[in-house]
């Protein structure tokens, strides 16, 4: 869960991550890095992020601030988006240098590039995303069959929220159609709406629950549930045919007790969420950025956050078989040792 080695006493965490990159990197060709110099620095930098109010926007706008501190580039900003598809696509034409983006969304657009010689990279896996499945406190509704001839949010066009929900959906044994397209048996009625859209649905009684892939809390459904009063349902069931049927991205996590409050824990499904950059990406670029991952982690905690899985040995080199950039692979092994 949250990385505390501080506070448990545990080795510093460049002394961890160096012990446990071993194995990970183990027998990897690595080219050697270019150097980085303050002359060859880039001016701009971009960080595709995501929704206000969500976790995305909030890592990313860290990211641009600790990138522009620490100088990995001359000015750094954060691009407000519609999430981990949206963020693809400006990777992809330019418009972002780095983004962060669900593994599920990166290796299903890697299946699709085409013939473009430019694909994405990864220079880590930065956190654990987690799926809420939200409805209100005093709905009735406990399990996710119950969704079953109700409307639902599952996020705008672009997030990666509305990549995972229609898997949930079809996991479950369940139809979907959008809103006016008729009820029909074992129909889940299915509305694009994002996060701060869908919580006034939800609370205004248009959807019954609200789909969210995102940290734990997430700042504006904390405020929402302080407000309405809010339950999650249990998506941990649903994790055998999820990973059968769409690959082995999606991992059974905890939102813990605490974590919004006055809410019980639950099982849901997680997913790692990466930090990406094209392959094209400079060297010295690459490894700055990696050095500032491991030396300026505490940085790169948002305040909402609980700081799910953040920069730990065990998960930077954990891409969920999303290719290491390799100058991020050659950093890594330099830090090993």
């Amino acid at each position: 869960m949250a990385d505390f080695t501080a506070a448990q006493g545990l080795p510093p965490r460049r002394t961890a991550l160096k012990a446990g990159l071993a194995a990970g990197l183990a027998g990897v060709l690595l080219p050697s890095l270019s150097a980085c110099t303050s002359e060859n620095r880039l001016s701009t930098v971009t960080v595709a992020g995501g929704e206000q109010g969500g976790f995305y926007l909030e890592f990313s706008t860290l990211l641009a601030e600790s990138l522009q501190r620490h100088g990995v580039a001359d000015n750094a900003v954060a691009l407000t988006t519609g999430g981990s598809l949206d963020n693809l696509e400006h990777l992809l034409t330019g418009k972002a240098t780095f983004a962060v983006a669900l593994a599920d969304a990166a290796a299903q657009q890697r299946a699709a590039k085409g013939t473009s010689n430019v694909e994405i990279a990864a220079l880590g896996k930065v956190y654990e995303n987690y799926v809420h499945c939200v409805v209100r406190k005093n709905s009735g509704i406990r399990d996710f069959t119950e969704l079953a001839g109700r409307t639902v949010a599952v996020g705008q066009p672009g997030s990666g929220t509305s990549l995972i929900t229609p898997r949930l959906i079809d996991a479950a044994g369940l139809n979907s159609s959008p809103a006016g397209a008729g009820a029909r048996e074992k129909t889940v009625t299915v509305m694009n709406l994002g996060l701060n859209d869908g919580l006034d649905a939800l609370q205004g009684g248009s959807v019954d629950a609200l789909f969210w892939s995102g940290g734990v809390p997430t700042a504006a459904i904390a405020a929402t549930n302080k407000e309405a009063g809010l339950r999650f349902l249990d998506l941990s069931a649903l994790i055998p045919a999820m990973r059968t049927r769409y690959g082995v991205f999606y991992d059974r996590v905890l939102i813990p007790e605490g974590g919004y409050e006055g809410i019980p824990a639950v099982w849901t499904v997680g997913v790692a969420n990466l930090l990406l950059c094209r392959n094209d990406l400079d060297d010295g670029t690459v490894k700055r950025t990696v050095e500032l991952l491991v030396d300026h982690a505490q940085e790169l905690i948002p305040r909402s956050s609980l700081g799910v899985q953040f920069l730990s040995a065990e998960s930077l080199i954990n891409t969920a078989g999303l290719p290491l950039h390799p100058a991020a692979a050659a950093a890594y092994r330099t830090l090993h040792g």
